[in-house]
């Protein structure tokens, strides 16, 4: 079965991006194998606003890959290149991770993780501190209902001081 893998950058005081949403922070680690990364996902999931700053940089496709964007106010008829879905979220990516393929990387979207965990959707958290500190920002996981239980999978320490943690959700 496929997974849906909440792989993400995040500063050492728990933020995924600046109050504004700027992530001129994230350093890249000469280590990191970008292509490896890449090559585990045939399906990216978005929610609207992260989808939003991704029209912004008129990058709203990864090569290899089919972007799902997740909107109640989006309309499919404006974004040809990507799939909407509206309505029945919750079934719709269930039956999405039944269906043959690489695992689904849900990118951004500390509200959408949140959601789509507390629905127990989410099958792995993939976090790479980056050694700063920016006092404020957007949460990895805000508003969070219920606490979430995860189970320390694997780790990798860079030369950069990135720090890599995998936690499958229990």
């Amino acid at each position: 079965m496929r997974r849906i893998r909440y792989s993400v950058v995040m500063t050492l005081d728990g933020f995924i991006a600046g109050p504004k949403g700027e992530s001129d922070w994230i350093a890249i680690d000469p280590g990191f194998d970008f292509t490896a990364l890449f090559n585990q996902f045939d399906t990216l999931l978005v929610g609207r606003r992260t989808f939003e700053t991704m029209v912004a940089a008129k990058r709203i496709l990864m090569p290899g890959m089919k972007t799902i964007v997740l909107s109640q106010t989006l309309r499919q008829e404006d974004h040809s290149q990507v799939t909407i879905i509206a309505k029945n979220q919750q079934q719709t990516l269930a039956a999405l991770k039944s269906q043959p393929g690489k695992d689904i990387w849900l990118f951004g979207g500390g509200s959408l993780f949140s959601s789509l965990a507390e629905y127990k959707l989410v099958d792995t958290v993939e976090v790479r501190i980056v050694p700063i500190l920016l006092g404020a920002g957007v949460p990895l996981s805000p508003a969070l209902k219920k606490r979430i239980k995860l189970a320390f999978t694997s780790h990798n320490i860079f030369q950069s001081g990135i720090v890599s943690l995998e936690y499958a959700i229990q």
